[in-house]
């Protein structure tokens, strides 16, 4: 792989000029004549197979054939004989794998993709044994970071950002492994709210990119017990696309590919194309949804049914909320309950156009065929789900107000003007743990960014610009979230309670192209033990 340096990056992506942000990629799609939506809206029911075509406007449909019953990711094991501790072993490896007929050579977690499904109950203790088995062949990307050196960042957990007291590493990004290398985990879920869908994945700067997009990342669910919910069979689902070079994952080799974030041209649920999932007549299933792509950004719909929103990022709602679309940026995480209103047939769930600032805007996508099967039940969907779940409407209690820009231009990114570099070389913020906060997050490019914070989750109390549905749905129920789509030339504002740990905590676009190449900063969170520094 040919090295570049940041310096050569920043040039060369700045001869693109600022036209760069004004037009969408065209996509390019493996279409046929087949049966196309046209206009870019949702048809009738029947899920079959057979190819795609162009919708009306332009809209690459992209209608794969319903492949093989979908499969869930497979639960890691817990090693534990203590029902207070949950404890499993993580490796990374390379493994072939099947990635739509071809035998693909990914980078893994455990030789599974997705990785091992981890869970948990907040009051459990979660020990994570993790190893890096990745070649030592001193492999190196187009930003000249080395793709063999990994770690593991539990997203969305709300435990320590620090080293623990025993040796071991909370959800430490300091913490880093060459190949060969170990590195022991232990998580303190004490603190953390029940019931929300986390996953984990590589976070060492300048390398995420290829690590998840080559297939590094897993679900991590805590547990809820939630009444209300436990009649429902579970799926949990994985988003993530992928491109292949004959067997191996197509790399990143341009400024392009990291200035727009790349989005792959196989697209799947649990590493398969368009599965096929039944449910009976009358059934209410349960569906866990995280968004493990580096750049794409889902506009998730099932034909002739309504979703039921029932958690985000943070954990569970007060009640279930009726949605007929919502948008899935990369690292968030919903939790929707379907039901089987009607009598049979296939339909599709589908991810509708959306223009972030690149190609998705052109593409509807068949994810999954959910297919109608078996004897009729009568379930129904729920009244209440969480009713401790409420917004924060008394906002005396906040100690400080923050505004910082997520900056894009002329081949350099960052927050307010600050390109990361290092923990030490970047954007910085202080915060005081016991303490409230209000953060204007502020988007100058001409692309959307979600904004993901480690450690706590805030309520989002405003967005400005984007997408109305989604800013009217999180400004209004009482979600709580680690990653807010901050829309292009707009804004959010968040309500940040800083609780319970100290240390040094990340901030950063969640197009993991972006964070690599520098738009992150550091979140030190001071109090009892200090800042955080190993």
């Amino acid at each position: 792989m040919k090295r570049i340096t940041r310096r050569q990056f920043i040039q060369g992506a700045a001869l693109a000029g600022t036209a760069l942000y004004v037009s969408p990629l065209v996509s390019v799609v493996r279409a046929g004549p087949g049966n196309g939506m046209g206009g870019g809206g949702m048809g009738p029911g029947g899920g079959g197979g057979g190819g795609g075509g162009m919708g009306g406007g332009g809209v690459a449909v992209i209608d794969p054939p319903v492949g093989a019953a979908l499969r869930l990711p497979t639960l890691a094991t817990n090693m534990s004989i203590d029902p207070a501790v949950v404890e499993v072993e993580i490796e990374a490896r390379q493994a072939l794998v099947d990635v739509n007929g071809t035998v693909a050579n990914l980078v893994t977690y455990n030789g599974q993709f997705p990785g091992p499904m981890i869970r948990v109950r907040r009051d459990q203790l979660l020990k994570l044994h993790f190893r890096n088995a990745l070649p030592n062949d001193g492999q190196t990307n187009f930003l000249g970071h080395s793709t063999r050196m990994t770690n593991i960042h539990t997203h969305g957990l709300h435990v320590t950002p620090d080293a623990n007291a025993n040796g071991t590493f909370g959800d430490c990004m300091l913490a880093m492994a060459d190949p060969g290398d170990s590195l022991e985990y232990e998580y303190d879920l004490s603190n953390h709210p029940a019931g929300n869908l986390n996953f984990y994945h590589p976070h060492i700067h300048g390398s995420v990119t290829d690590q998840m997009w080559g297939g590094m990342s897993a679900p991590l669910v805590v547990e809820d017990g939630v009444d209300a919910l436990k009649p429902f069979a579970e799926k949990v689902l994985v988003l993530k696309d992928i491109t292949l070079a004959g067997s191996v994952p197509a790399p990143h080799d341009s400024q392009m590919d990291y200035m727009h974030g790349v989005e792959g041209n196989t697209v799947m649920v649990n590493g398969q194309v368009n599965p096929r999932l039944a449910i009976a007549p009358g059934q209410v299933q349960r569906w866990r949804v995280v968004n493990a792509c580096t750049a794409r950004f889902f506009r998730l719909s099932l034909q002739n049914h309504t979703m039921y929103l029932v958690g985000t990022d943070g954990g569970l709602l007060d009640k279930p909320y009726p949605i007929g679309e919502i948008l899935l940026s990369p690292g968030e995480r919903i939790d929707v309950l379907v039901r089987a209103t009607l009598k049979s047939g296939s339909y599709k769930w589908l991810s509708l156009p959306y223009g972030r600032g690149g190609m998705s805007a052109q593409q509807q996508i068949t994810l999954m065929t959910l297919t109608y099967g078996g004897a009729k039940q009568n379930q129904a969907i729920p009244s209440a789900v969480d009713p401790s779940a409420v917004r924060v409407t008394d906002l005396s209690m906040v100690a400080q107000r923050k505004r910082m820009t997520l900056t894009m231009g002329m081949g350099a990114v960052g927050i307010d003007g600050r390109t990361y570099l290092s923990h030490e070389d970047c954007y910085m913020t202080m915060s005081d743990v016991g303490t409230w906060e209000i953060w204007e997050i502020v988007n100058s490019s001409g692309m959307d960014h979600p904004f993901h914070h480690h450690t706590n989750s805030a309520q989002v109390l405003s967005i400005t610009g984007g997408d109305a549905g989604y800013a009217s749905l999180y400004t209004t129920i009482p979600a709580w979230k680690d990653v807010t789509i901050v829309p292009r030339m707009g804004k959010i504002e968040l309500l940040m309670p800083v609780m319970d740990y100290a240390g040094m905590a990340m901030i950063h676009c969640h197009i993991i192209e972006h964070e690599d190449i520098g738009m992150m900063g550091v979140w030190h969170i001071m109090g009892d033990g200090g800042m955080g520094e190993m």
